[in-house]
């Protein structure tokens, strides 16, 4: 697994390892032990990989398993923008991959890439106050379906390989590192020169590539279910949620959308819902 020259140029490096536990955990320690940050983290297998609120990730070899650590990139209130910089970084690599882009690769808030409906990818984003609460940490982790497709997950997952067959995991890896490369100090350079509202332009472009705007959708909560219209996204990246009382601000839950359909055997959408 290696780095694109241009990459490598911007500061970032890796490390490979054939079994680890976890890459974001790996991110985390290797933060504890000083390291500066934009580090990769590349495992062929997890042994105990994890998604959104503790949910095992099947991480069987085949698939990409990747973190990236970045230590003091923002401000504290910034950081839950870091999610939509990866969800860009991560559609353009596919999109170059695959040749497929919007609306059948689509973002699906806050964490997945969904091609045609199906699960293709997603990202887990940490973050950790590190010596003593002086720097941030925070841990982007993604996990690419290369050539398996889990199975027993909440909705149906597809493997990109399905329609690259011979794609591999280090063509996904360079893609992306290189895409989130150059999306993340386009992100950065936007906060310098537009300060009052750095998310405008990411916020615009994850919109364009986002699915369900419009669309009825169900958010799953701590606290129950909530239905409504997805009318997009605030100033900070929350959904906002359409209904007969008005326009909610959700900052995280789980989004399933009643209407959209699957066939997995076509890639196009079918019969089989959410």
């Amino acid at each position: 697994m290696r780095l694109g020259p241009e990459t490598e140029a911007a500061g970032y490096r890796i490390l490979s390892r054939e079994a680890t536990e976890s890459t974001n955990d790996d991110a985390v320690e290797a933060a504890r032990s000083g390291d500066p940050g934009q580090l990769w983290i590349v495992a062929a297998e997890q042994r105990a990989g994890r998604g959104r609120h503790g949910r095992q990730w099947s991480s069987p070899p085949g698939n990409l398993y990747a973190s990236l650590l970045l230590v003091d990139p923002c401000e504290v209130a910034s950081a839950p923008q870091l999610g939509f910089v990866a969800g860009l970084a991560l559609h353009e690599a596919v999109e170059t991959l695959t040749g497929i882009g919007a609306p059948r690769l689509a973002l699906k808030w806050p964490n997945d890439l969904l091609l045609d409906g199906a699960k293709a990818s997603g990202l887990l984003l940490e973050g950790h106050r590190i010596a003593a609460g002086q720097s941030l940490a925070i841990v982007i982790g993604f996990g690419v379906n290369v050539t398996i497709a889990p199975t027993g997950t909440p909705y149906p997952t597809v493997a990109l390989s399905k329609l690259v067959p011979n794609l591999r995991v280090e063509d996904v890896f360079a893609a992306l590192s290189a895409s989130f490369a150059r999306t993340f100090a386009a992100w950065r350079n936007a906060a310098r020169m537009t300060p009052s509202d750095p998310f405008a332009a990411i916020r615009r472009l994850w919109l364009e590539r986002a699915a369900g705007i419009g669309q009825p959708v169900t958010i799953r909560l701590p606290s129950g279910e909530k239905s409504g219209l997805f009318e997009g996204l605030d100033s900070s990246g929350r959904l906002q949620l359409k209904s007969a009382s008005g326009v909610e601000l959700i900052d995280a839950g789980d989004l399933y959308f009643p209407n959209l359909q699957y066939d997995n055997a076509g890639l196009v959408p079918g019969t089989t819902r959410f």
